[in-house]
């Protein structure tokens, strides 16, 4: 596990550096933790160089599996680099087992998660955009779904 988080760090990092050096002549991609959009099933911003940037808020008690429910698994199949900004995160890995995210961790969440928060919970992440695309379409069908029920 250890070795996910020194990937991650390295990876979060490069990628942050080189988006600041290209966001230079795009301002428009630039935006601050506390304008970034909350009405959205999963806050989030597409093209960002082929990747999806999200800042989401999650109260304690949130299972994120029934929402995950259909896919293979039953699990995310989207890689995912962050930072826990607030919060913990219980994640169950389809090969890996269960690791506790707190708090000032950056991760890395390969193909094959799901998760329940622990804490009152704020993360920052990347995804490849294409299949992040897939995996919002349908979290927001069965939250849809859910509120008919």
């Amino acid at each position: 596990m250890k070795n996910y988080f020194i990937m991650s760090a390295v990876f979060l990092l490069g990628f942050l550096a080189a988006m600041g050096f290209k966001e230079k002549a795009n301002s428009e991609k630039h935006i601050a933790i506390s304008d970034f959009p909350k009405n959205m099933v999963i806050n989030h911003l597409d093209d960002w160089g082929g990747m999806s940037v999200a800042v989401n808020e999650m109260p304690a008690g949130t299972d994120l599996g029934p929402l995950l429910e259909g896919l293979k698994n039953n699990s995310c199949q989207v890689p995912h680099w962050g930072y826990i900004i607030k919060g913990s995160l219980k994640m169950i890995y389809d090969e890996e087992g269960e690791v506790i995210l707190n708090e000032g961790d950056l991760f890395y969440m390969p193909p094959g998660h799901s998760g329940v928060v622990l804490d009152d919970l704020k993360l920052l992440d990347f995804s490849p955009e294409k299949g992040m695309k897939q995996v919002v379409e349908h979290i927001e069908k069965k939250v849809a779904e859910m509120s008919n029920n």
